[in-house]
């Protein structure tokens, strides 16, 4: 988290991460092993989110949003994914389907380009969300 830290005071956000007792608390219901938010300002806007989950304990998963300054969380987001591709070059993408979800893990392949959903499961994805 340090790095992510670092990354993101560099556009004068901040970042709050949940305790090892908030984790504990929340892995009863469903287990998670880190879960942290960037914020612009006194938490007014997140701008990204990054957590594991039950079914992609020990794999995060950072989520990015547009933010009200596009410009400022995009050079946020590039310069955050460009060390965690030094630091994790394994790291893969995930795809990002017309309702703005990300698919359920059991759903995705990983293939050369990121992961991709499984044709068999393509169909679940397809429709964007009245």
């Amino acid at each position: 988290m340090t790095d992510a830290t670092e990354v993101a005071e560099a556009e004068d956000f901040h970042v709050d991460a949940a305790t090892k007792g908030e984790l504990e608390v929340s892995s009863q219901v469903s287990l998670i092993t880190l879960n942290a938010s960037v914020w612009r300002g006194d938490d007014e806007e997140v701008i990204a989110s990054a957590m594991d989950h039950e079914d992609h304990v020990g794999r995060v998963w950072i989520f990015f949003r547009r933010g009200e300054d596009q410009d400022r969380s995009a050079r946020f987001r590039e310069t955050l994914v460009e060390h965690i591709k030094k630091v994790w070059p394994a790291s893969a993408s995930l795809p990002v389907m017309p309702s703005g979800t990300i698919p359920l893990a059991r759903d995705l392949v990983l293939t050369p380009s990121g992961y991709e959903v499984k044709a068999s499961e393509a169909s679940n994805y397809q429709q964007a969300e009245p």
